[in-house]
This record gives structure tokens, C-alpha cells and sequence, in this order.
């Protein structure tokens, strides 16, 4: 029997894998999950699973939790010190789903504990690849990736050489707004952006998805988890989202992961890797779709992925500065701050002053000074924001 975490379990990608989880549950023991405030869907699912331990991120809802749990047996605690607590507890697999910087801390602490950690924070990596991927190596943990893209480029490079790789394509759906006049962008309402034509995600990401700063996050993503140049990885706008990734090699041949839009097959992919088995997925029909369509990205229209390149470029903790500054543009347009076109605005304007500041995207990379970064990045972000509502 696996142990078995799950880190954002209330989330859509914690949920995912709680289904799949939940259809063989002979074949696990759950040792903890962790939410935020859907309290009565983190009892429901401890219970349901019959978990050792439940936390909350928020220390008010503590109570609540162990209210929600009484009679169980189960351990209630709260906090994000908890969280990170949990990731210390012998695991065999641990899914990593906190959305946002939150999720970095309790995904070191798990691959400190040598598992094996299923990483659909894409923050992580794009934050600190360097220091994931150290600690990984360190303690003799294995890092799975969950994204739908970056799970379908793992497959395709099973059994092949990355010497003979040339080149890596990540796809994207183009999101709510990818046949908009691009004049229209700057009148989008949260409501318009909170809409994906393809895929049933939380909010954030599917805001994300049509400012294209989550394919953004994917190419730097990309970089540090595959070891590949930057100037190696490309983006196609592919509206079926049928194919997830591609890899090209040297003699000329394209490798490409075909699947239906469900995360429950990159997730399935990590939890029984290296086997493959049966998932409750659609099978495509590839006659009925008919054909498949691309398109190139317009950087003018999705300024995101110019600016991913550049953090590519500048390294060190430039990544960490444009996740802080990326998370505060967003939660500024969630409150209707700000416009849908002034998020990129916003984290350029963060990048340029933080990069003209010595001590920050040129500090040491150490879990400390990523907080520090991030956390000087947001009030950054908040005065960019304040001065341009103001």
C-alpha cells in the first residue's frame, strides 16, 4: 500500500486526483491533505479517504475543521507552518496542487524527505527550479511533472537521448480571448476572462490562461525541467488543445502527446509512473475531429511571453520576481482594479525596478532570499498598481 499526500487538495487538480485515488482505494493510504477555506470539502474528502491528518492554510478556520471532523479520528491543524508540517510526514507520493508561491516551502520539504512529488505548482519551478532540482538530487527524490504540457513532453522523451533534442513545443489553447480583436483587450471584464472555451479550471489559471502569463510561466517552467535553451522551447496556439506538446529531434522527427483536455491523464501518468494503466479519460476519435489547426502567438496581443523570455534570460530570481509581480497584477484585476491589458503593464514595470536594485534578482538562490524577493516584489507590484489607479 502507497502512502500518499495531496497538497491543495480542494482545488481542481487536488479534486482530480482525489478521484482517481478514490477508485482503488485498497491500493493507498492517505497521510494528509491540505486546503484553504472549503473546510466541509477537506473533512469531506479526509474522511472519505480516511486520511491520518487535515490542515487548513488558515489558522482562524482551525476550529472549524476540527468541528467539521469530530468523531473521525483524523488530526486537525492549521496554519501554513502546518502545511509545510504535513510535507514532513513519510510519504511514498506527494502531490503538489497549492496554487501560487505558497506551494514552494511544503514541495522542498516533501522532496527533503527522498519520495517521489507530483508537481502541478507551476510556481515552484519557476520561482526556484534551481533549488528544486538541487534539492531533488540531494535527497534522492524523483519530480514528476503534472502540467498537461510538460507531462506530455516527459512522455515523449522516454527512451530517447536529450542530446539529439532540438527543439520543445508547449501548446496553447489561446484561451477566452484568442479571437478577439486585439482592440477589444483592454475592455475584457473579469467575467469574459474567468471563461475557458476548453478546459473546466479554477479561476486564477483560467485568467491566466487568457493573458497567456500561465504559458508564460510554462516556458520558464520548460527551461528548468528539461535543462533546454531557452531560445529551444516554442509555443503554438492550437484551439483543439488535442495535442499538449511536441518534441523535435535532430533528425528532423516530431514526437507528439495526444489526449483529450483532462488532467486527470497527466495526473494518472505521475501517480503510476512508470507503469501506464486504465484512466477514466475520453478516447479521441481522431476521425470525428477531423483535423487539428496552429497558429503562431502574437507577442503584441499576449506581452506575456515576451517578458517570460526575458526572465529567461536575466536568470537568478527573476522568476521569482515575475510570479510576485504576476500573482498582484492578477489579484488586482480579480478586484477590478485594473484592466485585463495593464497585468503585463504592471510586471514589466516590477521587473525593470527590482532588476536596476542590487540584492535582489542577483541574490543567492536559498528558500529565505526567494521570500524575500517575492515579498519585496508584491509591495513593489502594490505601488505600481496604486499609483496607476490613482
Amino acid at each position: 500500500m502507497r502512502r500518499v499526500s495531496i497538497f491543495g487538495a480542494t482545488g481542481s487538480i487536488g479534486q482530480n486526483t482525489i478521484d482517481l485515488i478514490a477508485r482503488a482505494p485498497e491500493e493507498y493510504q492517505v497521510v494528509a491533505l491540505t486546503g484553504a477555506s472549503n473546510i466541509a470539502q477537506l473533512a469531506r474528502d479526509a474522511r472519505r479517504l480516511k486520511a491520518e491528518v487535515a490542515v487548513t492554510a488558515h489558522d482562524h478556520l482551525l476550529e472549524e475543521l476540527r468541528a467539521a471532523l469530530a468523531g473521525s479520528g483524523i488530526e486537525a491543524e492549521a496554519g501554513t507552518a502546518a502545511v509545510t508540517e504535513a510535507a514532513t510526514r513519510p510519504a511514498d507520493w506527494v502531490m503538489s496542487a497549492i496554487v501560487g508561491a505558497a506551494g514552494l516551502a511544503p514541495g522542498l520539504t516533501a522532496l527533503e524527505q527522498g519520495g517521489t512529488l507530483a508537481l502541478a505548482n507551476k510556481e515552484s519551478l519557476v520561482c526556484a527550479g534551481q533549488l528544486m532540482l538541487s534539492t531533488a538530487k540531494a535527497h534522492g527524490a524523483r519530480l514528476l511533472p503534472v502540467d498537461s504540457e510538460h507531462s506530455a513532453v516527459f512522455q515523449a522523451l522516454v527512451g530517447e537521448d536529450m542530446d539529439a533534442v532540438e527543439r520543445v513545443i508547449i501548446t496553447a489553447s489561446g484561451g477566452a480571448f484568442r479571437d478577439w480583436p486585439i482592440e477589444d483587450l483592454a475592455k475584457a471584464t473579469l467575467a469574459e476572462a474567468s471563461s475557458h472555451p476548453n478546459w473546466d479550471m479554477g479561476q486564477r489559471i483560467t485568467i491566466d490562461s487568457a493573458s497567456m502569463f500561465n504559458k508564460a510561466m510554462e516556458l520558464i517552467e520548460t527551461r528548468e525541467y528539461f535543462a533546454v535553451a531557452p531560445q529551444q522551447i516554442e509555443v503554438l496556439i492550437h484551439p483543439e488543445s488535442m495535442i499538449h506538446a511536441m518534441v523535435g529531434f535532430r533528425d528532423g522527427a516530431l514526437m507528439a502527446h495526444v489526449g483529450p483536455a483532462d488532467m486527470r491523464h497527466a495526473i494518472g501518468y505521475a501517480l503510476h509512473w512508470p507503469e501506464r494503466r486504465d484512466l477514466p479519460v475520453d478516447r479521441l476519435d481522431l476521425a470525428q475531429i477531423g483535423q487539428l489547426s496552429f497558429r503562431a502567438p502574437c507577442e503584441t496581443r499576449w506581452p506575456a511571453l515576451r517578458l517570460a523570455r526575458e526572465v529567461m534570460e536575466t536568470g537568478g530570481l527573476a522568476g521569482a520576481v515575475f510570479n510576485a509581480a504576476k500573482e498582484s497584477a492578477l489579484d488586482a484585476f480579480i478586484a477590478e482594479e485594473i484592466g485585463f491589458n495593464e497585468m503585463a503593464i504592471i510586471v514589466e514595470e516590477v521587473l525593470t525596478q527590482m532588476s536596476a536594485t542590487p540584492g535582489h534578482i542577483d541574490a543567492t538562490m536559498t528558500l529565505d532570499n526567494v521570500a524575500r524577493v517575492d515579498h519585496v516584489a508584491r509591495q513593489t507590484a502594490r505601488a505600481v498598481i496604486h499609483s496607476r489607479a490613482g
